[in-house]
Protein backbone atom coordinates (compact mmCIF):
# COMPACT_ATOMS: atom_id res chain seq x y z
CA UNK A 1 0.00 0.00 0.00
CA UNK A 2 1.04 3.32 -0.95
CA UNK A 3 1.07 5.87 1.62
CA UNK A 4 1.55 10.24 1.40
CA UNK A 5 0.81 11.71 4.39
CA UNK A 6 2.90 14.83 4.95
CA UNK A 7 4.62 17.15 2.47
CA UNK A 8 7.77 15.97 4.14
CA UNK A 9 6.93 12.87 2.64
CA UNK A 10 6.52 13.93 -1.13
CA UNK A 11 9.89 16.23 -0.79
CA UNK A 12 11.56 13.01 -0.18
CA UNK A 13 9.76 11.28 -3.53
CA UNK A 14 11.93 10.30 -6.60
CA UNK A 15 10.47 9.22 -9.82
CA UNK A 16 11.58 5.65 -10.32
CA UNK A 17 10.23 2.30 -12.52
CA UNK A 18 7.37 2.15 -10.18
CA UNK A 19 6.73 5.34 -9.39
CA UNK A 20 5.22 8.88 -11.43
CA UNK A 21 4.22 11.83 -10.33
CA UNK A 22 1.71 13.88 -13.06
CA UNK A 23 0.75 17.53 -12.91
CA UNK A 24 -2.77 16.66 -14.31
CA UNK A 25 -4.23 20.34 -14.07
CA UNK A 26 -5.41 20.07 -17.85
CA UNK A 27 -5.17 23.14 -20.10
CA UNK A 28 -8.62 25.07 -17.98
CA UNK A 29 -6.60 24.37 -14.78
CA UNK A 30 -9.58 22.68 -13.14
CA UNK A 31 -7.70 19.13 -13.60
CA UNK A 32 -7.66 16.38 -16.44
CA UNK A 33 -6.27 13.16 -17.08
CA UNK A 34 -2.90 13.30 -18.79
CA UNK A 35 -2.63 11.96 -22.42
CA UNK A 36 1.10 10.90 -21.16
CA UNK A 37 -0.85 9.02 -18.55
CA UNK A 38 -2.21 6.15 -20.90
CA UNK A 39 1.28 5.69 -21.74
CA UNK A 40 2.38 4.72 -18.16
CA UNK A 41 -0.40 3.09 -17.44
CA UNK A 42 0.32 0.70 -20.88
CA UNK A 43 4.59 0.40 -19.61
CA UNK A 44 3.49 0.08 -15.71
CA UNK A 45 1.02 -3.05 -16.97
CA UNK A 46 3.66 -4.56 -18.64
CA UNK A 47 6.17 -4.43 -16.53
CA UNK A 48 6.02 -4.79 -12.46
CA UNK A 49 3.36 -2.82 -12.23
CA UNK A 50 3.46 1.03 -10.23
CA UNK A 51 2.00 4.37 -8.86
CA UNK A 52 0.81 7.05 -10.33
CA UNK A 53 0.32 10.23 -8.39
CA UNK A 54 -2.04 12.47 -10.30
CA UNK A 55 -1.74 16.73 -8.82
CA UNK A 56 1.82 16.37 -7.96
CA UNK A 57 4.18 19.09 -9.85
CA UNK A 58 7.98 17.99 -10.89
CA UNK A 59 10.43 20.43 -10.98
CA UNK A 60 13.84 20.09 -11.52
CA UNK A 61 13.40 16.94 -9.42
CA UNK A 62 11.61 18.66 -7.10
CA UNK A 63 8.15 17.92 -6.06
CA UNK A 64 5.08 19.99 -4.65
CA UNK A 65 1.20 19.34 -4.63
CA UNK A 66 -0.64 21.27 -7.11
CA UNK A 67 -3.92 19.58 -6.03
CA UNK A 68 -6.96 18.30 -7.97
CA UNK A 69 -9.67 20.57 -8.03
CA UNK A 70 -12.85 18.07 -9.16
CA UNK A 71 -10.95 14.67 -8.19
CA UNK A 72 -14.45 12.80 -8.49
CA UNK A 73 -14.83 13.96 -12.11
CA UNK A 74 -10.88 12.41 -12.81
CA UNK A 75 -11.54 9.25 -11.32
CA UNK A 76 -14.59 8.83 -13.54
CA UNK A 77 -12.93 9.89 -16.19
CA UNK A 78 -10.02 7.25 -16.15
CA UNK A 79 -12.27 4.48 -15.53
CA UNK A 80 -14.65 5.18 -18.54
CA UNK A 81 -11.18 5.37 -20.57
CA UNK A 82 -10.28 1.85 -19.41
CA UNK A 83 -13.42 0.48 -20.25
CA UNK A 84 -13.33 1.84 -23.49
CA UNK A 85 -11.55 -1.05 -25.62
CA UNK A 86 -10.65 1.43 -28.81
CA UNK A 87 -8.31 3.31 -26.36
CA UNK A 88 -6.94 0.92 -23.42
CA UNK A 89 -6.78 -2.76 -24.34
CA UNK A 90 -7.21 -3.69 -20.86
CA UNK A 91 -8.98 -2.36 -17.72
CA UNK A 92 -6.21 -3.71 -14.55
CA UNK A 93 -7.95 -1.70 -11.88
CA UNK A 94 -10.88 -1.64 -9.42
CA UNK A 95 -12.04 0.97 -7.51
CA UNK A 96 -9.47 0.58 -4.60
CA UNK A 97 -6.59 1.08 -6.96
CA UNK A 98 -7.52 4.83 -7.19
CA UNK A 99 -7.77 6.61 -3.93
CA UNK A 100 -8.11 10.34 -3.06
CA UNK A 101 -5.36 11.91 -0.68
CA UNK A 102 -5.47 15.33 1.54
CA UNK A 103 -2.29 16.66 1.49
CA UNK A 104 -1.82 20.00 2.68
CA UNK A 105 -5.22 20.62 2.12
CA UNK A 106 -5.27 19.94 -1.48
CA UNK A 107 -5.89 16.64 -2.89
CA UNK A 108 -4.22 14.10 -4.94
CA UNK A 109 -5.51 10.79 -6.82
CA UNK A 110 -2.80 7.75 -6.28
CA UNK A 111 -3.63 5.28 -8.88
CA UNK A 112 -2.28 1.92 -8.28
CA UNK A 113 -1.30 -0.31 -11.32
CA UNK A 114 -0.97 -3.75 -11.26
CA UNK A 115 1.10 -6.03 -13.42
CA UNK A 116 -0.63 -7.53 -16.16
CA UNK A 117 -0.83 -11.29 -16.19
CA UNK A 118 0.68 -13.01 -19.36
CA UNK A 119 -2.96 -13.91 -20.33
CA UNK A 120 -3.40 -10.25 -20.43
CA UNK A 121 -0.41 -8.59 -21.94
CA UNK A 122 0.81 -6.78 -23.68
CA UNK A 123 -1.55 -4.02 -22.45
CA UNK A 124 -1.52 -1.40 -25.48
CA UNK A 125 -3.49 1.51 -26.55
CA UNK A 126 -5.60 2.83 -29.53
CA UNK A 127 -6.88 -0.77 -30.30
CA UNK A 128 -3.56 -1.81 -32.23
CA UNK A 129 -0.90 -3.76 -30.01
CA UNK A 130 2.18 -2.54 -32.63
CA UNK A 131 3.30 0.68 -32.10
CA UNK A 132 1.14 1.40 -29.05
CA UNK A 133 2.45 -0.79 -26.46
CA UNK A 134 5.09 0.38 -23.80
CA UNK A 135 6.75 -0.80 -21.02
CA UNK A 136 8.33 0.57 -17.85
CA UNK A 137 12.34 0.52 -17.77
CA UNK A 138 14.32 2.38 -15.10
CA UNK A 139 12.01 5.82 -14.48
CA UNK A 140 10.92 6.37 -18.06
CA UNK A 141 7.75 4.54 -20.36
CA UNK A 142 9.67 2.80 -23.58
CA UNK A 143 8.00 2.46 -26.64
CA UNK A 144 8.26 -1.78 -27.27
CA UNK A 145 9.65 -2.72 -30.65
CA UNK A 146 7.52 -4.99 -32.83
CA UNK A 147 9.30 -8.11 -32.14
CA UNK A 148 8.92 -7.94 -28.07
CA UNK A 149 4.87 -7.23 -28.84
CA UNK A 150 5.18 -10.35 -30.60
CA UNK A 151 6.53 -12.35 -28.26
CA UNK A 152 3.70 -10.84 -25.56
CA UNK A 153 1.32 -12.25 -28.32
CA UNK A 154 2.96 -15.33 -28.37
CA UNK A 155 3.01 -15.35 -24.78
CA UNK A 156 -0.18 -14.77 -24.10
CA UNK A 157 -1.64 -17.30 -26.66
CA UNK A 158 0.84 -20.17 -26.31
CA UNK A 159 0.51 -21.82 -22.73
CA UNK A 160 3.19 -24.01 -23.57
CA UNK A 161 5.81 -22.48 -26.34
CA UNK A 162 7.48 -26.11 -27.54
CA UNK A 163 4.13 -28.28 -28.55
CA UNK A 164 3.95 -26.46 -32.12
CA UNK A 165 4.73 -28.42 -34.98
CA UNK A 166 7.97 -27.35 -37.06
CA UNK A 167 6.98 -27.59 -40.96
CA UNK A 168 9.64 -28.92 -42.86
CA UNK A 169 11.57 -30.62 -40.19
CA UNK A 170 11.55 -34.38 -39.67
CA UNK A 171 13.74 -37.29 -38.07
CA UNK A 172 16.28 -36.65 -40.18
CA UNK A 173 16.91 -32.98 -38.26
CA UNK A 174 17.78 -35.12 -35.25
CA UNK A 175 20.96 -36.24 -33.85
CA UNK A 176 20.69 -40.14 -33.76
CA UNK A 177 23.36 -40.35 -31.07
CA UNK A 178 21.36 -37.99 -28.42
CA UNK A 179 18.06 -40.00 -29.07
CA UNK A 180 19.96 -43.32 -28.12
CA UNK A 181 21.60 -41.76 -24.88
CA UNK A 182 18.09 -40.61 -23.88
CA UNK A 183 16.38 -44.01 -24.58
CA UNK A 184 19.31 -45.31 -22.70
CA UNK A 185 18.81 -43.34 -19.56
CA UNK A 186 15.05 -43.64 -20.12
CA UNK A 187 14.90 -47.47 -19.92
CA UNK A 188 17.81 -47.12 -16.57
CA UNK A 189 14.74 -45.16 -14.55
CA UNK A 190 12.41 -46.91 -15.77
CA UNK A 191 12.83 -50.48 -16.43
CA UNK A 192 10.32 -52.84 -17.76
CA UNK A 193 8.51 -49.50 -19.33
CA UNK A 194 6.51 -50.79 -22.13
CA UNK A 195 7.76 -47.76 -24.42
CA UNK A 196 11.45 -48.94 -24.06
CA UNK A 197 10.67 -51.50 -26.42
CA UNK A 198 9.25 -49.32 -29.12
CA UNK A 199 11.10 -48.16 -32.73
CA UNK A 200 12.28 -44.76 -32.59
CA UNK A 201 9.64 -42.70 -34.38
CA UNK A 202 6.74 -44.03 -32.46
CA UNK A 203 9.03 -43.65 -29.16
CA UNK A 204 9.70 -39.75 -29.98
CA UNK A 205 5.62 -39.75 -30.54
CA UNK A 206 4.90 -41.06 -26.71
CA UNK A 207 7.31 -38.08 -25.07
CA UNK A 208 6.47 -35.41 -27.49
CA UNK A 209 8.52 -35.29 -29.94
CA UNK A 210 6.20 -35.97 -32.63
CA UNK A 211 2.83 -34.59 -32.60
CA UNK A 212 -0.27 -35.07 -34.74
CA UNK A 213 -2.73 -32.01 -34.84
CA UNK A 214 -6.45 -33.17 -34.91
CA UNK A 215 -8.04 -30.61 -36.16
CA UNK A 216 -5.46 -29.99 -39.07
CA UNK A 217 -4.38 -33.37 -40.02
CA UNK A 218 -0.69 -31.85 -39.80
CA UNK A 219 1.94 -34.43 -38.47
CA UNK A 220 5.81 -33.54 -37.80
CA UNK A 221 8.45 -33.07 -35.19
CA UNK A 222 7.78 -30.49 -32.38
CA UNK A 223 9.89 -27.48 -31.16
CA UNK A 224 10.49 -29.93 -27.86
CA UNK A 225 11.81 -32.48 -30.01
CA UNK A 226 13.85 -30.41 -32.37
CA UNK A 227 15.47 -28.59 -29.11
CA UNK A 228 16.18 -31.88 -27.03
CA UNK A 229 17.36 -33.98 -29.91
CA UNK A 230 18.14 -32.05 -32.68
CA UNK A 231 21.28 -31.66 -34.72
CA UNK A 232 23.50 -28.18 -36.79
CA UNK A 233 22.14 -26.46 -38.93
CA UNK A 234 18.32 -27.71 -38.18
CA UNK A 235 18.27 -25.95 -34.76
CA UNK A 236 19.14 -22.02 -35.79
CA UNK A 237 17.11 -22.42 -39.03
CA UNK A 238 14.36 -23.14 -36.65
CA UNK A 239 15.30 -21.16 -34.02
CA UNK A 240 17.78 -18.31 -35.24
CA UNK A 241 18.54 -16.88 -32.06
CA UNK A 242 19.16 -20.15 -30.41
CA UNK A 243 22.22 -20.09 -28.84
CA UNK A 244 23.14 -22.46 -25.45
CA UNK A 245 26.30 -20.88 -23.47
CA UNK A 246 28.60 -22.56 -20.60
CA UNK A 247 31.67 -20.49 -19.08
CA UNK A 248 33.90 -21.51 -16.35
CA UNK A 249 35.27 -17.88 -15.17
CA UNK A 250 38.48 -17.08 -13.15
CA UNK A 251 38.02 -15.32 -9.68
CA UNK A 252 39.38 -11.97 -10.92
CA UNK A 253 36.78 -10.00 -12.95
CA UNK A 254 39.40 -8.05 -14.47
CA UNK A 255 41.49 -10.76 -15.56
CA UNK A 256 42.56 -10.87 -19.94
CA UNK A 257 41.25 -15.06 -19.24
CA UNK A 258 37.91 -14.04 -19.91
CA UNK A 259 36.70 -17.68 -19.36
CA UNK A 260 38.70 -21.05 -18.51
CA UNK A 261 36.38 -23.72 -19.90
CA UNK A 262 33.70 -22.92 -22.25
CA UNK A 263 30.95 -25.42 -24.05
CA UNK A 264 28.88 -23.53 -26.94
CA UNK A 265 27.41 -25.24 -29.88
CA UNK A 266 30.70 -25.09 -32.79
CA UNK A 267 29.94 -28.09 -35.03
CA UNK A 268 32.13 -30.44 -32.60
CA UNK A 269 28.75 -31.74 -30.86
CA UNK A 270 25.11 -31.42 -31.91
CA UNK A 271 24.84 -28.34 -29.91
CA UNK A 272 21.22 -29.36 -28.80
CA UNK A 273 19.81 -29.20 -24.95
CA UNK A 274 20.01 -32.69 -24.13
CA UNK A 275 23.66 -32.97 -24.99
CA UNK A 276 24.25 -29.56 -23.50
CA UNK A 277 22.66 -30.85 -20.30
CA UNK A 278 24.91 -33.50 -20.00
CA UNK A 279 27.87 -32.05 -20.89
CA UNK A 280 27.53 -28.87 -18.62
CA UNK A 281 25.97 -30.82 -15.50
CA UNK A 282 29.38 -32.83 -15.46
CA UNK A 283 31.17 -29.86 -14.96
CA UNK A 284 29.52 -27.81 -12.93
CA UNK A 285 29.66 -30.72 -10.33
CA UNK A 286 33.19 -32.25 -11.33
CA UNK A 287 35.02 -30.23 -8.15
CA UNK A 288 32.22 -30.34 -5.42
CA UNK A 289 33.14 -32.62 -2.00
CA UNK A 290 31.41 -36.27 -1.60
CA UNK A 291 31.07 -37.01 2.01
CA UNK A 292 31.06 -41.09 2.32
CA UNK A 293 27.76 -42.25 3.46
CA UNK A 294 26.68 -45.22 3.07
CA UNK A 295 22.78 -46.70 2.25
CA UNK A 296 22.15 -49.88 1.77
CA UNK A 297 25.78 -51.00 1.81
CA UNK A 298 26.32 -48.69 -1.29
CA UNK A 299 27.84 -45.31 -1.14
CA UNK A 300 25.48 -42.35 -2.45
CA UNK A 301 27.22 -39.80 -3.96
CA UNK A 302 24.50 -37.01 -4.36
CA UNK A 303 24.23 -34.17 -1.93
CA UNK A 304 21.59 -31.43 -1.64
CA UNK A 305 24.00 -29.21 -3.60
CA UNK A 306 24.49 -31.87 -6.07
CA UNK A 307 20.26 -31.42 -6.48
CA UNK A 308 20.19 -28.25 -6.43
CA UNK A 309 22.31 -27.42 -9.36
CA UNK A 310 20.97 -30.15 -11.61
CA UNK A 311 17.55 -29.09 -10.75
CA UNK A 312 18.71 -25.31 -11.66
CA UNK A 313 20.30 -26.45 -14.60
CA UNK A 314 16.96 -28.34 -16.03
CA UNK A 315 15.15 -24.98 -14.65
CA UNK A 316 17.01 -23.08 -17.27
CA UNK A 317 16.34 -25.10 -19.89
CA UNK A 318 12.46 -25.84 -19.47
CA UNK A 319 11.61 -21.96 -18.71
CA UNK A 320 14.04 -20.27 -21.73
CA UNK A 321 12.23 -18.49 -24.24
CA UNK A 322 14.24 -20.28 -27.27
CA UNK A 323 12.82 -16.73 -30.02
CA UNK A 324 14.16 -14.43 -27.68
CA UNK A 325 17.31 -12.24 -27.82
CA UNK A 326 19.24 -13.41 -25.62
CA UNK A 327 21.20 -16.82 -24.90
CA UNK A 328 20.81 -19.36 -22.40
CA UNK A 329 24.07 -18.63 -20.12
CA UNK A 330 25.83 -21.09 -17.63
CA UNK A 331 28.24 -19.53 -15.10
CA UNK A 332 30.34 -21.31 -13.04
CA UNK A 333 33.09 -19.07 -10.81
CA UNK A 334 34.80 -19.93 -7.64
CA UNK A 335 31.95 -17.84 -6.09
CA UNK A 336 29.65 -19.76 -6.91
CA UNK A 337 26.90 -20.33 -10.18
CA UNK A 338 24.52 -18.38 -12.27
CA UNK A 339 21.96 -19.56 -14.91
CA UNK A 340 20.40 -17.20 -17.15
CA UNK A 341 17.51 -17.92 -19.81
CA UNK A 342 15.82 -15.93 -22.21
CA UNK A 343 11.92 -14.79 -21.21
CA UNK A 344 10.80 -12.76 -18.28
CA UNK A 345 9.91 -14.66 -15.21
CA UNK A 346 5.75 -15.71 -15.90
CA UNK A 347 4.83 -15.71 -12.83
CA UNK A 348 5.38 -12.86 -9.99
CA UNK A 349 8.56 -13.53 -8.19
CA UNK A 350 6.96 -14.09 -4.79
CA UNK A 351 4.49 -16.83 -6.20
CA UNK A 352 7.44 -18.39 -7.95
CA UNK A 353 9.92 -18.64 -5.02
CA UNK A 354 6.84 -19.70 -2.63
CA UNK A 355 6.02 -22.81 -5.11
CA UNK A 356 2.74 -24.29 -6.13
CA UNK A 357 1.96 -22.43 -8.91
CA UNK A 358 3.45 -23.70 -12.39
CA UNK A 359 3.63 -21.78 -15.49
CA UNK A 360 6.26 -23.64 -17.51
CA UNK A 361 7.28 -21.99 -20.88
CA UNK A 362 8.18 -25.38 -22.35
CA UNK A 363 6.17 -28.43 -20.69
CA UNK A 364 7.18 -30.60 -22.96
CA UNK A 365 11.01 -30.37 -22.62
CA UNK A 366 9.78 -30.40 -18.95
CA UNK A 367 7.97 -34.00 -19.11
CA UNK A 368 10.97 -34.96 -21.20
CA UNK A 369 13.13 -34.40 -18.34
CA UNK A 370 10.96 -35.93 -16.05
CA UNK A 371 11.13 -39.18 -17.77
CA UNK A 372 14.31 -39.68 -16.93
CA UNK A 373 14.01 -38.45 -13.33
CA UNK A 374 14.95 -34.85 -14.08
CA UNK A 375 13.77 -31.88 -12.70
CA UNK A 376 10.71 -31.66 -10.28
CA UNK A 377 6.92 -31.29 -10.61
CA UNK A 378 5.19 -28.42 -11.69
CA UNK A 379 5.75 -25.68 -8.68
CA UNK A 380 8.05 -27.04 -6.60
CA UNK A 381 11.64 -26.71 -8.59
CA UNK A 382 12.45 -23.35 -7.45
CA UNK A 383 11.24 -23.72 -3.70
CA UNK A 384 14.13 -27.56 -4.16
CA UNK A 385 16.56 -25.28 -5.29
CA UNK A 386 15.86 -22.88 -2.38
CA UNK A 387 15.48 -25.58 0.05
CA UNK A 388 18.80 -28.18 -1.02
CA UNK A 389 20.72 -24.68 -1.46
CA UNK A 390 20.09 -22.80 1.64
CA UNK A 391 20.07 -25.91 3.78
CA UNK A 392 23.46 -25.80 3.25
CA UNK A 393 24.21 -21.90 4.13
CA UNK A 394 24.86 -20.68 0.47
CA UNK A 395 23.04 -17.89 -1.13
CA UNK A 396 20.61 -17.78 -3.97
CA UNK A 397 19.17 -14.60 -5.59
CA UNK A 398 16.03 -14.87 -8.54
CA UNK A 399 15.48 -11.89 -11.07
CA UNK A 400 14.23 -10.78 -14.19
CA UNK A 401 15.05 -8.08 -16.30
CA UNK A 402 14.11 -6.90 -19.33
CA UNK A 403 17.25 -4.68 -20.23
CA UNK A 404 19.02 -5.29 -22.81
CA UNK A 405 16.39 -7.74 -23.56
CA UNK A 406 13.82 -10.08 -21.83
CA UNK A 407 15.89 -12.86 -19.08
CA UNK A 408 15.80 -14.47 -16.17
CA UNK A 409 18.43 -15.32 -14.00
CA UNK A 410 19.16 -17.68 -10.72
CA UNK A 411 22.42 -16.85 -8.83
CA UNK A 412 23.63 -19.36 -6.70
CA UNK A 413 26.54 -18.23 -4.46
CA UNK A 414 28.97 -20.14 -1.96
CA UNK A 415 28.81 -19.48 1.86
CA UNK A 416 31.54 -17.37 2.76
CA UNK A 417 32.37 -19.77 5.47
CA UNK A 418 32.74 -22.57 2.38
CA UNK A 419 35.11 -20.29 0.28
CA UNK A 420 38.90 -20.29 0.83
CA UNK A 421 40.55 -17.19 1.03
CA UNK A 422 42.39 -17.31 -2.29
CA UNK A 423 38.59 -18.11 -3.72
CA UNK A 424 37.09 -14.74 -1.91
CA UNK A 425 35.41 -12.48 -4.22
CA UNK A 426 37.58 -9.33 -5.38
CA UNK A 427 36.91 -5.98 -4.41
CA UNK A 428 35.10 -6.49 -1.47
CA UNK A 429 36.13 -4.74 1.50
CA UNK A 430 38.13 -7.25 3.92
CA UNK A 431 35.96 -8.52 6.85
CA UNK A 432 32.77 -8.05 4.66
CA UNK A 433 31.69 -11.23 3.31
CA UNK A 434 29.11 -11.51 0.96
CA UNK A 435 27.44 -14.50 2.55
CA UNK A 436 26.32 -12.46 5.64
CA UNK A 437 23.00 -10.67 5.56
CA UNK A 438 23.90 -7.56 5.45
CA UNK A 439 25.94 -8.29 1.99
CA UNK A 440 23.20 -9.89 0.89
CA UNK A 441 20.91 -7.36 1.06
CA UNK A 442 23.28 -4.73 -0.82
CA UNK A 443 23.75 -6.94 -3.58
CA UNK A 444 20.19 -7.37 -4.03
CA UNK A 445 18.81 -3.42 -3.42
CA UNK A 446 21.99 -2.71 -6.08
CA UNK A 447 20.13 -4.37 -8.82
CA UNK A 448 16.63 -3.52 -7.86
CA UNK A 449 16.82 -0.30 -5.19
CA UNK A 450 12.47 -0.74 -5.00
CA UNK A 451 11.96 -4.39 -3.76
CA UNK A 452 10.58 -4.37 -0.23
CA UNK A 453 11.41 -5.69 3.25
CA UNK A 454 8.88 -8.51 3.19
CA UNK A 455 10.27 -9.73 -0.38
CA UNK A 456 14.16 -9.42 0.90
CA UNK A 457 12.87 -11.44 3.74
CA UNK A 458 11.40 -13.93 1.24
CA UNK A 459 14.40 -14.24 -1.15
CA UNK A 460 17.33 -14.39 1.69
CA UNK A 461 14.96 -16.83 3.83
CA UNK A 462 15.12 -14.06 6.81
CA UNK A 463 12.26 -13.20 8.83
CA UNK A 464 11.29 -9.32 8.09
CA UNK A 465 12.70 -8.11 11.68
CA UNK A 466 15.82 -9.85 11.21
CA UNK A 467 16.04 -7.80 7.37
CA UNK A 468 15.05 -4.77 9.77
CA UNK A 469 17.46 -5.21 11.47
CA UNK A 470 20.44 -5.74 9.15
CA UNK A 471 19.11 -2.36 7.17
CA UNK A 472 19.07 -0.57 10.38
CA UNK A 473 22.53 -1.76 10.81
CA UNK A 474 23.67 -0.48 7.21
CA UNK A 475 21.96 2.89 7.86
CA UNK A 476 23.56 3.46 10.76
CA UNK A 477 26.92 2.45 9.07
CA UNK A 478 26.30 5.54 6.20
CA UNK A 479 26.42 2.75 3.81
CA UNK A 480 22.71 3.05 2.50
CA UNK A 481 19.83 5.49 2.62
CA UNK A 482 16.51 5.35 1.89
CA UNK A 483 14.51 7.72 -1.49
CA UNK A 484 11.54 9.00 -0.62
CA UNK A 485 8.97 7.29 1.30
CA UNK A 486 8.46 4.12 3.56
CA UNK A 487 6.15 2.88 0.88
CA UNK A 488 6.96 3.37 -2.66
CA UNK A 489 10.20 4.86 -2.35
CA UNK A 490 13.84 3.01 -3.12
CA UNK A 491 17.31 2.37 -1.49
CA UNK A 492 20.06 4.08 -2.30
CA UNK A 493 23.85 2.50 -1.89
CA UNK A 494 26.88 4.73 -0.54
CA UNK A 495 29.75 3.91 -1.69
Amino acid sequence: MFDLHSLDDLSRLAETDELECKLAQGQDGKGEIPKDFWLTYSAMANARGGVVLLGVREKNGRFSVAGLEHPHKLRSDLFNTLNNRAKVSANLLSDTDVEEARIDGKSVLVVRIPAATRKQRPVFLNGQPLGNTWRRLNDGDRQCDDETVKRMLAEQLEDSRDTRILTGFGIQDLDGDSLHAYRNAFAVHRPGHPWIALDDATFLKMIGGWREDRSSGEAGLTAAGLLMFGQWPALPEAFPLYFLDYQERPADPESTTRWLDRVVPDGSWSGNVYDFFRKVIRKLTADLKVPFVLKDNVRVEDTPVHQALREAMVNCLIHADYTDRASVLVVKSPSGFSFRNPGAMRLPLAQVLQGGASDCRNRTLHQMFLFINLGERAGSGLPKIRSCWEAEGHGLRLYDSFEPFDHTVLEMNWSAASLPKDRETPGKTPGKTPGKTPERILEVLKAEPGVSIPELALRLGKSDSAIERAIRKLREAGRLRRRGPAKGGSWELVE
